[in-house]
């Protein structure tokens, strides 16, 4: 969790006071959590690393609380936030399942898992990392979708689960959907990454009245950028959807892939206002092009100049603009590096075939569901393959870990940062791939002497700097 307990509850209770009041309250928390999370640093990591969390769990609460205020968030959804997100996810570290579990397994549990039901999608995206489609596309079976929530709720003590896809709205199996699952396991909370193009004036009322979900919408830019990739017309249908979202005062934020056509943009300040300010949005994640599923293209990746700049960028966000914005990667600091392989504080993902990945971007996986639970095992079986012990092990040495000194968290990603590193140390032989781009990118020469230049020209620019500003080195 980013910031500690005390900042977060003085937050909730003082958002409905006299604002002068609750301005008082809320720096008061926050010199609270400065305190915390820079001068004790109880996990010992170099302050420099330790003050950028503080920054971005502060942007959390100016980001909800600048929504609450143009009345974007009812309070009643802020409720349901503060009952399943803050006190169900964000405080669930001290739970007696999370310590059962450690206890009988020797690692602590995943916080969460991302979760892709269908590979159904009503857009065809250039680049999509899924290569979804929506002719006899796959998907879970409702009742599996539900008995891996159940095993991570009470086994592994989650209550906050990612869903991808495709396009999660157009789940639907045994007359049930995603929104069922959410009304279900109603003290989770959902991070649903979404085209938004199904969310009509319903869909936004039944996730108000749910409560515990959180559209996260793609775009690629602007209007020109995103139906550039996803199809024309599509961004006036999302600015519909975020309206409909907006009179229903439901949270929502935006997904953008970063690639070079884009990296400008998104280095840009107008960038940020127009969707903070002017549209509403309550955060942002950003995920640089990673080159799997369809039409991988090495060359779509940010440069290494491109990336250094979000990274400034990124930091101004939550430091001057108290924008709540994430970068994959370039926020690996704050999430102590790779969160990958089933780690504490991190995920395993599930696609729709039932098979468990270390990560999104890492598609290549060990065990997969419907194997497991045929045999009489649980998803925690797969957390202890090789491929995924060699991953937590890598994790270690590159700095994870009270007391340990972090390598490079510039570049946090084991595949796309230390692809040398991935190839050599963490994938096993027995790892079968997601698809068969997947298997043609293992395959390919020109892929890894592509990936291993990027890491090596990316280190380049951040090896000297991460040093020096981060643990203080000089040459």
């Amino acid at each position: 969790m980013i910031g500690n307990k005390a900042m977060y509850d003085q937050f909730f209770k003082a958002i409905d006071l006299n604002k002068t009041i609750r301005n008082a309250a809320l720096k008061s928390a926050e010199k609270a959590f400065w305190v915390w999370n820079v001068e004790k640093n109880i996990t010992n990591k170099p302050k420099e690393i330790q003050k950028l969390k503080f920054y971005e769990g502060s942007s959390i609460l100016y980001s909800l609380l600048r929504n609450y205020d143009r009345k974007y968030i009812s309070k009643k959804v802020l409720k349901r936030i503060y009952e399943t997100l803050y006190k169900g996810a964000f405080l669930s570290s001290g739970d007696p399942d999370k310590n059962d579990f450690k206890e009988k397994y020797g690692i602590k549990p995943p916080n969460f898992i991302t979760l892709s039901p269908s590979k159904a999608c009503n857009l065809h995206c250039k680049g999509c990392y899924a290569s979804s489609s929506s002719a006899n596309a796959e998907k879970l079976p409702f009742d599996v979708t539900e008995k891996i929530l159940r095993e991570v709720h009470d086994d592994w003590g989650n209550r906050f689960v990612v869903i991808s896809g495709g396009e999660p709205f157009m789940y639907k199996d045994s007359g049930k959907t995603i929104l069922d699952l959410a009304e279900k396991f109603d003290d989770m909370f959902f991070l649903v990454y979404t085209n938004s193009t199904l969310i009509n004036e319903e869909i936004a009322g039944k996730i108000a009245e749910l409560g515990n979900i959180t559209p996260a919408i793609s775009v690629e830019g602007y209007e020109k950028e995103t139906d550039e990739r996803r199809g024309k017309g599509v961004y006036k249908r999302i600015m519909q959807a975020m309206d409909n979202l907006k009179k229903e005062g439901v949270p929502f934020g935006l997904s953008i892939t970063g690639t070079k056509n884009n990296a400008d943009i998104l280095s840009n300040d107008d960038f940020y206002e127009y969707y903070f300010e002017k549209i509403g949005i309550t955060y942002m994640w950003i995920f640089q092009y990673m080159p799997i599923g369809r039409g991988f293209d090495i060359n779509l990746m940010v440069t290494p100049e491109q990336r250094f700049k979000m990274f400034n960028m990124w930091e101004k966000c939550i430091k001057e603009k108290h924008y709540f914005v994430a970068d994959f990667w370039n926020s690996g600091i704050v999430s102590d590096g790779c969160i990958a392989y089933g780690r504490s504080g991190g995920y395993v993902y599930i696609d729709w075939n039932g098979n468990i990945m270390p990560c999104v971007f890492v598609p290549y996986h060990r065990d997969n569901v419907f194997d497991l639970y045929k045999n009489n095992k649980t998803i925690t079986d797969a957390l202890f393959s090789d491929f995924f012990k060699n991953g937590r092990k890598w994790q270690e040495e590159y700095g994870f870990g009270e007391g340990k000194t972090p390598h490079n968290w510039l570049m946090p990603c084991s595949i796309r940062d230390n692809y040398s590193d991935f190839r050599k140390r963490i994938i096993t032989k027995d790892a079968l791939p997601e698809d068969e781009m997947a298997e043609k990118a293992m395959k390919d020469k020109e892929y890894y002497e592509g990936m291993v230049d990027y890491d090596n020209r990316y280190r380049e620019i951040t090896e000297d700097y991460w040093n020096k500003r981060f643990l203080g080195k000089t040459k």
